[in-house]
């Protein structure tokens, strides 16, 4: 499918995603999404599927459900806009490596993480100098990422 510039209505409807899905209010979304994004609809259903800026890939609207996931591309935007640690698992600076190349990220590595994650939610795996390591969908809540020394916390869908 072709790519092109969302109208009012497009753009509305990926803030309401964002803000519904990552607790962020409607006010800080107005200048959080960029204005000039691309969409590209599917081939099938014609509804939003994919969100491009500057030529990449900055988000994909999963069909089965309408969530937005996020791409290395966002993250980045993500944290360079919003303050430590929203939308982020804060892990030990020595496992960085191993989730860079893909590896879940265990409980007991992590070091802090946002008190408004639950389970299945889309969140940013960073270092404790805030770099970007990974994106993934948690598996746990705040509270057991911080006390369990066992299990997977984030289920890593890409290193980055």
């Amino acid at each position: 499918m072709k790519r092109f510039n969302p109208s009012v209505a497009y753009c509305e409807k990926i803030k309401q995603k964002i803000s519904y899905q990552f607790s962020i209010p409607q006010q800080e979304l107005a200048g959080l999404i960029p204005t000039t994004i691309e969409i590209e609809l599917s081939k099938r259903t014609k509804r939003l599927r994919y969100v491009f800026l500057e030529n990449q890939l900055w988000g994909i609207i999963r069909p089965h459900d309408g969530y937005f996931l996020l791409t290395p591309n966002s993250a980045k935007f993500l944290i360079q806009t919003l303050p430590s640690p929203k939308l982020r698992v804060i892990v030990q600076s020595d496992v960085s490596e191993a989730i860079q190349k893909g590896g879940n990220v265990f409980a007991k590595h992590v070091v802090d993480c946002d008190p408004s994650i639950v389970p299945y939610s889309e969140v940013i795996v960073v270092n404790e100098a805030d770099a970007l390591l990974a994106i993934g969908k948690a598996l746990l809540m705040r509270d057991e990422m911080l006390h369990f020394k066992k299990g997977i916390a984030v289920k890593i869908r890409k290193g980055v």
